[in-house]
């Protein structure tokens, strides 16, 4: 209220002026804002604006801000490593948990490094004169069994088909755990002279092994990818000598891409691979929880399936003699290896010759920058991504002006 006129002295005169004037002002306000009666000022005046900011902390500002954009990691490397990796492979957006316990989906940048691997590896393989196919991925269980001792091997892991629709069927067929079964039948329907050898065939494919012991994203799943190479050659020699080239490879993927260190060796015979006369394996540790990793294995068959399978061939002085064969593999568990090795308490970690982006750029114009100035400055950036993926640098720009580094 403005003070009585009547009863006011000389010395409150200007006073009265500057209260009479913030009044003014307030009312005036009201009015133009809301619409509002200058008549009735006080019931115009609501403090929903005033809530309406307290509320606005509470719901995403302070501390709740960072859980919901999720920036860092809930758990240490040093203290739950398990939980630690968990939250590294699903924030840093690897994978994403499926519905079937043991199966995960390889996002992009999961896919994008696989994918280097891939090239790499399928380069050097060709080199040798090895050769990609594709075989299907179903077994009958009469194949399956033809090598007993390999198919004792995979029996926990092996899942079956065994309806159509609504019907049973009459023989159920596995989902290849791996395809030597698949592959030498055909094999031994190719190779009759010394001639068509050596075979060296590799695939890149999938396959399942219903793992139920503590499935983990790349390390341990019930489907998974890889590539398994499958050669067959005329002496022990020859297939000795390829046996050491795989596994060296297989050490190039590790320490020249993923700069994972990893040691070579050979199985134990309780070890070695289902049906093979010796395995030979690249080994990577992880420090962190003290445990040795299988990072891929290049294994030696000798002539155990080839006498199974059938597989002989006329040597050059017209005698008969079976095959000697290898199969290797290397599965997406390398991608693992390298998460754990590399990642830290801020997440993902990763070597540059595999990561899917090399190189950010971001132009950073000045707010006072005119649009000519900032065009120039965008085709720039553009001119310098180009010269560098000319030199085969993986390069991403961004140019949002809303977001500044």
């Amino acid at each position: 209220m403005l003070p009585d006129p009547a009863a006011a002295d000389a010395d409150a005169a200007p006073q009265q002026a500057a209260a009479g004037e913030a009044v003014t002002e307030q009312v005036a306000d009201l009015a133009v804002a809301e619409g509002a009666d200058p008549a009735k000022p006080k019931k115009e005046r609501k403090p929903k604006p005033v809530k309406e900011k307290k509320e606005k902390p509470a719901q995403g500002g302070g501390k709740d801000l960072k859980k919901e954009t999720q920036l860092g990691l809930s758990s240490k490397k040093a203290d739950d490593f398990s939980k630690w990796y968990s939250d590294v492979v699903v924030a840093s957006e690897l994978i994403s948990y499926y519905d079937v316990s043991g199966c995960y989906i390889l996002r992009p940048w999961a896919f994008s490094m696989w994918e280097v691997v891939q090239r790499w590896f399928d380069d050097s393989i060709k080199k040798l004169g090895v050769q990609n196919a594709y075989f299907p991925m179903f077994i009958t269980e009469d194949v399956l069994n033809t090598e007993k001792d390999h198919v004792e091997g995979f029996a926990p892991e092996v899942a079956w088909v065994t309806r159509a629709g609504n019907s049973e069927m009459d023989k159920p067929i596995a989902i290849r755990p791996t395809s030597e079964t698949v592959m030498y039948p055909y094999y031994a329907q190719w190779i009759r002279s010394h001639r068509d050898l050596p075979l060296r065939l590799n695939q890149w494919t999938n396959v399942v092994r219903w793992e139920f012991k503590y499935p983990t994203p790349f390390i341990r799943s019930r489907e998974f990818l890889w590539q398994e190479g499958h050669t067959a050659f005329a002496t022990q020699a020859e297939a000795d000598t390829e046996v050491r080239q795989i596994l060296d490879f297989y050490a190039g993927v590790y320490q020249d891409l993923l700069a994972v260190p990893v040691t070579q060796g050979r199985k134990s015979d309780k070890e070695k691979f289902a049906g093979a006369l010796y395995t030979t394996t690249v080994e990577a540790f992880i420090p962190d929880n003290g445990r040795g990793v299988q990072g891929a294995t290049s294994h030696c068959l000798g002539q155990n399936f080839s006498k199974m399978f059938g597989i002989e061939f006329e040597t050059e002085d017209h005698g008969k003699s079976h095959a000697w064969q290898n199969s290797w593999g290397l599965t997406t568990r390398s991608l693992g290896v390298m998460i754990m090795t590399h990642g830290d308490d801020k997440g993902l970690v990763l070597p540059p010759r595999v990561a899917p982006k090399q190189v950010v750029i971001i132009p950073i114009p000045k707010s006072s920058s005119g649009q000519e100035v900032v065009a120039a400055m965008f085709e720039q950036v553009t001119t310098f991504k180009s010269l560098l993926e000319a030199s085969n640098v993986r390069v991403e720009t961004d140019y949002r002006t809303n977001y500044t580094p």
